[in-house]
């Protein structure tokens, strides 16, 4: 199991691309966090009010999430990270087993 992080600029969008990847059995779960964010962008110090979106999938199908991510994202540049995990609970492994696309 590998969470992924990615930062969407509303709610409207990050909906979009959840909903797409769980139809595509990209992902089996994502979570809706809204955040203010600070950064830097050409020079220049950024405000923003965004959507974190925490992704549960597997590693094997970041590529895949990546191009899904470009076709709908309204940002050229958009951080979609990778946090591995070492342990999950019980069943979980079952449960991305039945949601999550094969890979042939």
């Amino acid at each position: 199991m590998t969470i992924l992080y990615l930062v969407c600029a509303n709610e409207k969008e990050a909906d979009k691309i959840a909903d797409t990847l769980l139809e595509k059995r990209l992902i089996a779960c994502a979570k809706k966090f809204p955040t203010n964010s600070i950064f830097r962008w050409h020079g220049e110090i950024k405000r923003a009010n965004e959507i974190v979106l925490l992704l549960e999938t597997e590693e094997r199908l970041f590529d895949e999430i990546e191009r899904e991510v470009t076709k709908i994202h309204s940002h050229k540049t958009f951080i979609l990270a990778s946090i591995p995990t070492d342990k999950v609970s019980k069943g979980v492994k079952e449960w991305f087993e039945e949601e999550l696309k094969e890979i042939v």
